[in-house]
C-alpha cells in the first residue's frame, strides 16, 4: 500500500472521530452560550463548526497530494478552534476541562506526545485572541443545563475512541502477524523458507542433545529440473516447485517442517522419528511424485525426487554436519541413478 493509501485511511479515521467529537461538542457549548444569551453570529458560528467543518476538513485532507500532512494541519485547526470557543464560553469550567480532555486524548492518539505538544500552544493562542476580541470575563459557572449538556460526550466519545484504537491494534498485530510469517516462508511455494527451515532443524538438534529423542532430515530436489525450465519456461517451473509443495503438505504430519531451500531442493524435518520411518516417508513421497510426473503430458519426459535422508546421531557437532550428512545420501541417490531414496545412518559422519 503506497504511501498516499495509508494517508487517506488515516484521513477517514480522523474524519469519523472528527465529526462525532464536533457533533456532541455542540451541545456543552450550546448550553453555554444559551445560559449567556449569546447573539445569532455565535450560533451560526457554532452550528457551522460543529456540523460543517468536519467535512470541509475532510475534503481538503484527502484531495492533498500528502493527506496525512493536511490532517495534521487540520487536527492543528481544531485546537485553536477549541481554544476560541472556550473563550467564547468564558471559561466555564465543566464545559472548558472536557473539550480539553477530548482534545488532548484524540491529538495523542493521532499523533502522540509530539503532536499533542503542538495543539496546546495554538490552542491557547486561539483562546487569548478570541478573549482579547471578545473581551471575555472569568465566568467559570455552567449551570445544570450545561452539566446535562456534558453527558453525551462524557460518555460517547471515549468509548468510541476506545473502539477505535481497540481496531487498530487488531489490525497492527495482524500486521506483525504477517510480516513473520512473510520472514518464515517461501513466497512462491507457501512453505518454510531456508532460514526458518534451520531453525526447526536447530530445535530438533537441541531436544536431542536433551533428551536423546530421535529427529531426522530429508533432502530432496527434482531430477532434470533445469531441463523443465529450458523447455517449458520458468512458469513451467515455478507451478512444478508448487506442486511439490502441495504433495509435501498432504504427505506428511503437522509436527514436520517442509522447506525450500533454494532452487529446486527441499528439505524436511522430521520430529520423533527414526532412520527407518523417515525412509518409509521419503519413499511415499518420491512414489506419489512420481505418479504425478508420470501423469504430466506436457512434460517431454516423466519428472522425479531424488531424496537423501540422515538420522541425527551423536557424531554431528552441530546442524551443519547433518544436513551435510543428508546431503551426501541426496548425492548418492543422484550417482545411483536418481529417482530413489538414499540413507545414512546416525553413526556416520559427512567429509
Amino acid at each position: 500500500m503506497g504511501t498516499r493509501d495509508e494517508g487517506l485511511q488515516f484521513v477517514s479515521l480522523i474524519h469519523r472521530l472528527r465529526t462525532l467529537g464536533f457533533a456532541l461538542g455542540l451541545w456543552p457549548v450550546a448550553a453555554v452560550l444559551y445560559r449567556q444569551q449569546a447573539p445569532t453570529w455565535e450560533w451560526v458560528l457554532l452550528a457551522a463548526n460543529g456540523l460543517l467543518w468536519p467535512h470541509l476538513a475532510w475534503q481538503y485532507a484527502r484531495r492533498g497530494v500528502r493527506p496525512a500532512q493536511r490532517e495534521r494541519f487540520n487536527l492543528l485547526a481544531d485546537a485553536a478552534m477549541l481554544g476560541g470557543w472556550i473563550a467564547a464560553m468564558h471559561f466555564a469550567l465543566l464545559p472548558s476541562v472536557l473539550l480539553i480532555t477530548m482534545m488532548c486524548m484524540d491529538r495523542v492518539g493521532a499523533g502522540g506526545w509530539r503532536l499533542l505538544g503542538k495543539a496546546l500552544p495554538i490552542g491557547v493562542a486561539g483562546c487569548a485572541l478570541v478573549a482579547w476580541i471578545a473581551g471575555a470575563t472569568y465566568q467559570p459557572g455552567s449551570g445544570m443545563l450545561g452539566l446535562l449538556a456534558c453527558l453525551p460526550m462524557l460518555g460517547i466519545y471515549p468509548v468510541w475512541l476506545s473502539t477505535v484504537t481497540f481496531r487498530q491494534a487488531q489490525r497492527i498485530r495482524h500486521r506483525n502477524r504477517l510480516l513473520e510469517q512473510l520472514n518464515h516462508t517461501d513466497m512462491l511455494t507457501g512453505i518454510a523458507n531456508r532460514a526458518h527451515w534451520m531453525d526447526s532443524a536447530a530445535r530438533e538438534m537441541h531436544r536431542y542433545l536433551r533428551n536423546q529423542r530421535p529427529a531426522t532430515l530429508i533432502l530432496l530436489d527434482i531430477d532434470g529440473f533445469k531441463q523443465v525450465n529450458d523447455s517449458r519456461g520458468h512458469a513451467a517451473g515455478d507451478a512444478l516447485l508448487q506442486q511439490l509443495a502441495t504433495v509435501l503438505h498432504e504427505s506428511l504430519r503437522s509436527v514436520d517442517t517442509p522447506g525450500r531451500l533454494g532452487g529446486d531442493e527441499f528439505g524436511i524435518v522430521l520430529p520423533e522419528t527414526d532412520l527407518e520411518h523417515a525412509r518409509e516417508v521419503a519413499e511415499r513421497i518420491r512414489q506419489r511424485v512420481e505418479r504425478l510426473g508420470r501423469a504430466d503430458e506436457a512434460l517431454a519426459r516423466p519428472y522425479t525426487l531424488s531424496l537423501g535422508v540422515a538420522q541425527i546421531g551423536p557424531r554431528h557437532a552441530n546442524v551443519d554436519a547433518w544436513v551435510r550428512q543428508a546431503d551426501v545420501a541426496l548425492y548418492l541417490a543422484k550417482a545411483q541413478g536418481r529417482n530413489r531414496v538414499c540413507t545414512s545412518s546416525p553413526e556416520a559422519v559427512a567429509p
